[in-house]
């Protein structure tokens, strides 16, 4: 693999050091668009762990070095790559990167278009920035999680998409890319404190603006979004499967009632919260009377928002709804490719995710590192 990457990132350099969920998504997008992502790994890894790191769809795109960053060599090597770097992303919890020789002043000091790219759990300047916490921690004091569910569920943490990977990698790669358009006006890099709460919070604003019109329930699974509305939900099939209604708008709604024969409903009373329940529960046995086969054809082309819960193995075959060249496959996995799409600069499916230390001493050299340091390392047996 070499630098050379096309979209429209192309010709920015990224130092990612290597962590869980937030950090390596936002890699991922970079290196997707073109950016030249190089991955920082621990060398302490098991010899199992080195053998999945190729399986590990989330790292694609990159090239990895191993430095140890408790030996002095290690750090100065990293320092010599953040000199030359556009971008270096770190998900330490504070302080860790401080105490590493990596603290931003001394970055910035070395590299003054440096884009500092700070991702961590609650933010740098938190209360509680020291303590740990996963996705459902997150969603959980945003209150978002809170929305999430039924009347009798209570809430239901969805996976772990929402907080790591929203609201912490897809806005921490935002960030980035803002910052490095502000970068080419004022010639001057500068730190992203990126926390998974705030990225998180900011996903429930239209939530809060149905709270503020009124328009929002407090309690969960009565509202319109929420599976409350009978036009709004997901019901079971009668083989098992799963039918997904999002028949909203008005003309959407009538649409959906005549297709389940619901000919004694007024359409003018979608709204009637009073008459939600009832509705619902006469629309769940219609559904359920029949397979999806039947309803996905059913409702072919009819404009009611009706689709089939698509399981992941079904959604990279899909051809009915997914634009050709959706997902792609490599060393047989399936994977979904690089989005958005862009039309004078296409990004390309990125390469595999790399060995661990695979181009350490490639990516030094390249960076300037003296062969003197490099010996010094011992670490890079992988590249040699």
């Amino acid at each position: 693999m070499t630098s050379a990457r096309s979209g429209p990132l192309a010709g920015i350099r990224v130092i990612e050091l290597a962590g869980l969920g937030p950090v390596p998504f936002a890699g991922m997008l970079l290196a997707d668009h073109g950016a030249d992502v190089v991955r920082v790994d621990r060398p302490d890894l098991t010899e199992e762990q080195r053998r999945q790191a190729r399986r590990i769809l989330l790292n694609r795109g990159r090239r990895s070095v191993v430095l140890d960053l408790r030996s002095e060599s290690g750090r100065a090597a990293l320092r010599a790559l953040v000199a030359r770097a556009d971008v270096l992303m770190e998900g330490f919890r504070p302080g860790v990167a401080e105490r590493l020789g990596l603290a931003p002043r001394e970055c910035l000091a070395d590299n003054p278009g440096l884009v500092y790219a700070r991702m961590s759990g609650w933010g740098q300047t938190a209360p509680n920035r020291d303590e740990a916490g996963h996705d459902i921690n997150f969603l959980a004091v945003s209150g978002l999680l809170d929305t999430i569910g039924t009347t009798d569920s209570g809430p239901v943490p969805p996976v772990m998409y929402l907080a790591d990977f929203a609201g912490g990698g897809l806005t921490l790669a935002f960030a980035i890319a803002a910052a490095l358009v502000e970068r080419g006006r004022s010639g001057r890099g500068q730190v992203i404190d990126a926390s998974i709460l705030a990225g998180t919070a900011q996903f429930g604003i239209a939530v809060r603006g149905m709270m503020a019109q009124g328009r929002w329930q407090p309690r969960r699974g009565t509202n319109m979004f929420d599976t409350g509305a009978p036009f709004y939900g997901v019901y079971a099939t009668r083989d098992g499967r799963y039918l997904a209604v999002g028949a909203y708008e008005p003309p959407f709604y009538a649409n959906l009632i005549r297709e389940l024969g619901l000919h004694d409903v007024d359409v003018r009373d979608q709204f009637d919260r009073s008459r939600w329940p009832a509705l619902k529960a006469r629309i769940a046995a219609i559904i359920a009377s029949q397979d999806l086969a039947h309803w996905v054809s059913r409702f072919d082309r009819v404009e009611a928002c009706v689709t089939p819960v698509l399981t992941l193995a079904e959604a990279v075959k899909d051809r009915r709804y997914h634009a050709p060249g959706a997902y792609f496959h490599r060393e047989g996995v399936w994977q979904p490719a690089p989005g958005p799409r862009f039309s004078r600069t296409p990004s390309a499916p990125a390469p595999p995710a790399p060995e661990p230390g695979a181009h350490t001493v490639e990516v030094l050299r390249e960076y300037g590192v003296d062969e003197a340091t490099i010996r010094c390392l011992g670490c890079y047996e992988t590249s040699a």
